[in-house]
């Protein structure tokens, strides 16, 4: 895999994730839908399997988690901002721990259970352990005073949350490994980088331009 494919790569799919989680998220939450299941278990996992299956590269989807978490930052809604760019992080950290162990080929797996089983384990623990990074690290991030005892009273809500993220996994990722991938090495430059810039920048600026009416 060419290296500048790779970087751009991460960029687009960075960019379309901390896209979703600032202009969609907070509009499904504004409408009464539980966003931080659905934003985890659909939106992130999906984009992360699906760029696994496509570039085939452990640590891209650490990358995307960053830039995504970045991107987060610049979205005004929501009781805490860094609280959230922190769960995006964790997110992606979670998954390539998850996925490290897992074939680089395997989106050529036709095995309905094993791609299911996949899609469970990684909605829910993506969303349950990226909650719970983020109620550890939030607090010594501002400067405030981290209680296991607050963490272990939330925590049978934290895992029952996980349930829809865990049934979102368990359809997203079979969709996602049973799509007609490209192979990315055969796409002309010409097109590649113009198509996946082009999708960033308008990602970037969509979001920084609701910052900018929000602010």
């Amino acid at each position: 895999m060419d290296k500048k494919k790779f970087v751009v790569g991460m960029i687009v799919f960075g960019s379309l994730w901390g896209f979703s989680e600032c202009i969609i998220g907070p509009a499904m939450g504004d409408a009464g839908f539980p966003s931080g299941a659905i934003m985890g278990g659909l939106f992130a996992v999906g984009l992360m399997v699906l760029s696994r299956s496509m570039f085939r590269q452990p640590g891209m989807q650490l990358g995307m988690g960053l830039i995504a978490g970045c991107m987060r930052m610049f979205n005004p809604f929501g009781s805490c901002i860094v609280c959230s760019a922190i769960a995006i992080a964790a997110e992606a950290a979670l998954f390539e721990l998850i996925w490290s162990a897992i074939s680089k080929d395997l989106h050529k797996s036709k095995n309905p259970v094993m791609m299911v089983s996949l899609g469970v384990i990684s909605g829910y623990s993506v969303f349950v352990g990226g909650y719970i990074v983020t109620q550890i690290l939030t607090p010594i991030v501002s400067s405030s005073t981290f209680y296991l005892e607050n963490l272990i009273a939330f925590l049978p809500q934290i895992l029952a949350r996980g349930t829809l993220a865990a049934i979102l996994g368990a359809i997203i990722v079979p969709v996602a490994l049973l799509m007609r991938i490209p192979d990315i090495s055969k796409v002309k430059d010409r097109l590649y980088y113009p198509t996946a810039m082009g999708i960033s920048v308008i990602s970037w600026v969509i979001v920084i331009g609701n910052f900018l009416l929000s602010a």
